[in-house]
C-alpha cells in the first residue's frame, strides 16, 4: 500500500472519528507520529490545520439535532482559547521526546478512564 493511501485511510478514519465528535485527531497524531515518522511538534500543527475543516462541516448537524448545549458554549470557547495558548507555548518549548511521553502519559490516562468508566443510566429525552 503506498504511503499516500495509507495516509488517505488515515484521514479518512480520523475524518469519521471527528464527525462523531470523540477525537479523530488523536487517530491522526498517532498515524503521524508511530507510523509516517512525523515529530511530534510538527503532528500537533499538522493536526490544528486538520481539525478546522473537520470541527466546521460536523457541527451544523451536531447543531440541528441537539446536540451542543448553548449554555456551555461561551464558558468552553473561553477556558479552550486560554488554555491552548497556555498548551501551544509549552509544547513550542518542550523538547520533542519529553511532549511525546507527555503526550503517551495522557493517552494512557484516557484509555484507563475509559476501561474502567461506569456505565452512566439512560438518559429520558
Amino acid at each position: 500500500m503506498g504511503p499516500w493511501l495509507t495516509a488517505a485511510l488515515a484521514g479518512a478514519a480520523a475524518g469519521v472519528l471527528s464527525g462523531f465528535g470523540v477525537g479523530g485527531g488523536t487517530l491522526l497524531l498517532l498515524y503521524m507520529t508511530s507510523l509516517a515518522g512525523v515529530p511530534q511538534d510538527l503532528a500537533q500543527g499538522i493536526n490544528l490545520l486538520y481539525f478546522l475543516p473537520t470541527a466546521a462541516t460536523a457541527l451544523p448537524s451536531h447543531i440541528k439535532n441537539g446536540f451542543v448545549r448553548r449554555s456551555a458554549v461561551l464558558p468552553a470557547i473561553a477556558a479552550g482559547l486560554a488554555c491552548s495558548a497556555v498548551a501551544a507555548w509549552a509544547a513550542t518549548a518542550l523538547d520533542v521526546s519529553l511532549l511525546r511521553r507527555f503526550f503517551g502519559g495522557f493517552l494512557l490516562c484516557i484509555g484507563l478512564a475509559e476501561l474502567f468508566r461506569k456505565k452512566q443510566p439512560e438518559q429520558a429525552a
